[in-house]
């Protein structure tokens, strides 16, 4: 079993920061434990080529305090901004090992990966993403349609057809907006009366496509159920209307993998895990960074946090860790 200063769960955005600010201020070594084949896997895998990665979130800019940053540019520039920052700090990024169990010890925790113990560490920062498992809705998917419902934005458009595009979000609106290149018709449903969590760029984006007639809104409508038709996916709304769609694009966000978090011991209040304000945990040592740490949160922000749990375990944990 290895042993290190800090081992940190997750190679997105906020984990390789974490690793980042960790070597610049001379912490060695460190390890990031990654459960896919590559770093930032979900940009890699749910953004389509081109796609734009924003650094303002909601009109607010975050502004940087550590060493990550980084201006609005898209998906390709920002993996190769990852890829320097991993290059150019000598980041240890084991991929394909999912950490699934962490044990306290006298010296610090040991993380699990299958059934072999892999790791050990005094301080570990968890930074997995929100989006490791994409939101569901609450109703059951017919297993007679599930060839045609999808949740994840699609990095291709397929040809023809009448979609629905469910989600209130910014993935929402720019995968309407994508599907517009080559289906026949793209309906966008979303629960609230109006959007409010769509930056400006991309609320424009398809209200454009809304008076163009490109994407139908459907504003203030919620779904009931789905259910299977010779023609394709019928959904049921709440207020009784029912409509036909070739496929379905659910485009709910992600979800707190709370799960692993209670199973290793971390406390939560309403709903979310009790942190201090350095991203602490109720498990002293364990810290988490990223949209995992953030009710609502960003790319520079997951950066922030980042600097913000390494700065603290320099203080805190100093001689642990040097």
């Amino acid at each position: 079993m290895e042993r290190f200063k800090i081992a940190v769960i997750g190679a997105g955005p906020a984990g390789i920061a974490v690793g980042v600010e960790a070597r610049a201020k001379g912490i060695s070594p460190v390890v990031i434990f990654e459960k896919a084949e590559t770093f930032c896997d979900t940009i890699q895998r749910l953004y389509r080529p081109g796609k734009r990665v924003d650094a303002v979130f909601r009109k607010m800019k975050v502004e940087p305090l550590g060493i990550c940053s980084f201006e609005t540019e898209s998906k390709e520039d920002f993996l190769k901004r990852m890829e320097n920052y991993i290059r150019e700090y000598d980041l240890d990024i084991r991929y394909r090992t999912e950490i699934n169990a962490l044990e306290r010890t006298e010296t610090g925790y040991r993380l699990r990966s299958g059934s072999d113990w892999v790791a050990e560490a005094p301080i570990v920062v968890i930074a997995i993403g929100i989006f490791g498992k994409p939101r569901k809705p609450d109703y059951p998917i017919p297993k007679e349609v599930r060839d045609r419902v999808f949740f994840e934005a699609p990095c291709e458009c397929p040809a023809g057809g009448k979609v629905l595009v469910v989600g209130g979000g910014d993935t929402a609106a720019e995968t309407a907006c994508f599907l517009c290149q080559g289906c026949d018709e793209v309906y966008l449903s979303y629960r609230r009366p109006k959007f409010f969590r769509i930056n400006p760029v991309n609320l424009e984006n398809l209200e454009r496509k809304a008076e163009e007639g490109r994407v139908k809104l459907m504003l203030n409508t919620d779904i009931d159920h789905l259910e299977p038709d010779p023609a394709g996916v019928r959904v049921i709304f709440k207020d009784g209307n029912t409509m036909v769609f070739d496929r379905i694009y659910y485009c709910l966000g992600g979800s707190t993998p709370a799960g692993f978090l209670r199973s290793i011991g971390v406390e939560f209040e309403d709903g979310r895990p009790k942190l201090d304000e350095y991203y602490e945990t109720n498990l002293p040592g364990v810290f988490l960074a990223g949209d995992i740490a953030l009710e609502k949160g960003s790319i520079m922000a997951a950066f922030n946090t980042a600097h913000i749990v390494v700065e603290r375990i320099a203080e805190k944990y100093g001689d642990l860790v040097r």
